[in-house]
């Protein structure tokens, strides 16, 4: 695990490249995604060359990862390489616009990729305003070689926050739980790899049944619930130094622990004799607080990004809905009214919505609301379809979805979704074996 940790932190620096057009000219091309986006915007990414032009052995694999992180946001169209007129060349001389503009790119990327003398590997683009001709940024990184694919990733989100004005999501990883086996001898693993599937792996042999991985919003850490021997335990798993440590052995259930905002707490939901209430540990002294006190079952809570309110569902008013209290306990009030049955709500890194699991007739939806239960819209169903998590920008929603099993049983396969606030642009992110609740990363520092 100590390897893998510095194969994330070696990331050495990032510094502007200079322009070769005016630096106080503002670019004219930018991308309102509030309003939504009917059609992405065409874009050239070249491949990366190297210090003279020649071809990079790491170019051509950091332009492609770049493009395609562009092109699932659904934002971005980046076109085939085999329609480029102007060939990809030295990154210090002008491009060819016209050239660019003959085939409807509306930006261009460039860059160059090389190892120099002490073993680093240099990385550098520059992004274009194809029609106004202006650069609209520029920067380079040094790293490890190892570290071409993130660089790629922190390329497309300083791209997508200069066209969108909105910080980006593809420099994160997803952690979820790895499913395999029969029906009746299912083995859960606990599973992480960056957003886009890459560099999969496993952290949990599957000796131990793991539930519901939820990350750190401060550090690169996973808080999740694991069965050993019968017993309910919470742990706390730092991805980059593989410690694993025990939160605490809890009697009866445990349910959906979750990081505060600030990382110093964890909240969860116990059962104790039979009846499930809202807890909160404080994760310096290991004092649970009791928030919740009601005959109901209430469970899976999530507080707002300035901690301030915890969302959670309840079935104290005869049915699964959603409530919203204070960070204290007080304050509880419902606010989902709409027919059918609420789960699993998880409060959006903006904070201007709250995502949750609908059941409504048999069907499974994915859903967001306003805080105050207003605005509510529908943007997937299923069969089955569950445990939503945010994008680190509030964009993007990422969740899991389960088919119907045949009398055989066949079918039955569980995968894992991102689909946009549009309620469009729906794509599976593909894992090895079978996936589920899946739980979305900060960026990574």
């Amino acid at each position: 695990m100590a390897g893998n940790a510095s194969r994330w932190l070696c990331l050495l620096a990032a510094v502007l490249v200079a322009g070769l057009t005016a630096a106080t000219a503002r670019a004219e091309l930018r991308i309102d995604i509030t309003k939504g986006v009917s059609e992405p915007i065409p874009l050239a990414v070249t491949d990366m060359v190297g210090p003279n032009g020649e071809p990079s052995d790491y170019g051509a694999d950091i332009s492609r990862v770049i493009a395609a992180d562009l092109e699932r946001s659904g934002l971005f169209k980046p076109i085939d390489n085999k329609a480029f007129i102007q060939k990809a060349g030295d990154i210090k001389t002008l491009p060819r616009f016209g050239d660019w503009r003959v085939i409807n790119a509306q930006a261009l990327v460039q860059g160059r990729a090389h190892l120099v003398t002490d073993g680093r590997l240099r990385v550098e683009f520059r992004l274009w305003d194809v029609f106004a001709e202006q650069q609209m940024v520029g920067l380079a990184y040094y790293t490890i070689p190892d570290n071409w694919r993130r660089v790629a990733h922190i390329i497309a989100d300083a791209i997508y926050k200069r066209l969108t004005g909105e910080s980006g999501y593809f420099d994160t990883r997803i952690v979820y739980i790895s499913e395999s086996g029969p029906p009746n001898r299912r083995v859960k693993r606990l599973a992480i790899m960056d957003q886009d599937g890459a560099n999969h792996r496993f952290l949990t042999d599957g000796s131990a049944l793991v539930l519901t991985p939820r990350f750190s919003p401060t550090l690169q850490e996973i808080t999740y619930l694991s069965y050993y021997g019968n017993l309910p335990r919470v742990y706390i798993f730092n991805i980059d130094t593989g410690r694993q440590e025990i939160l605490g052995d809890f009697p009866g259930m445990t349910f959906s622990p979750r990081f505060s905002p600030d990382g110093k707490k964890v909240i969860m939901s116990m059962a104790k004799d039979g009846n499930s209430e809202i807890y909160v540990m404080d994760l310096q002294t290991r004092i649970a607080k009791q928030l919740t006190r009601h005959s109901g079952i209430d469970t899976s809570p999530s507080y707002s990004p300035d901690s301030q309110r915890v969302v959670f569902n309840s079935d104290r008013g005869g049915s699964q809905q959603l409530y919203v209290m204070d960070a204290d306990g007080r304050g509880v009030r419902r606010i989902s009214y709409n027919k059918g049955r609420y789960a699993t709500p998880v409060w959006s890194p903006r904070g201007d919505l709250i995502a949750f699991t609908k059941i409504l007739k048999g069907t499974f939806y994915i859903g967001v609301m306003r805080p105050d239960g207003s605005g509510e819209r529908l943007l997937a169903k299923d069969f089955l379809v569950e445990a939503p998590t945010w994008s680190p920008n509030g964009r993007v929603l990422m969740f899991f979805r389960q088919g119907r099993t045949t009398a055989d049983g066949k079918g039955g396969k569980s995968r894992l979704w991102t689909i946009d606030l549009t309620g469009h642009n729906e794509r599976e992110i593909i894992t090895p074996v079978d996936a589920s609740d899946p739980a979305w990363s900060p960026l990574i520092p």
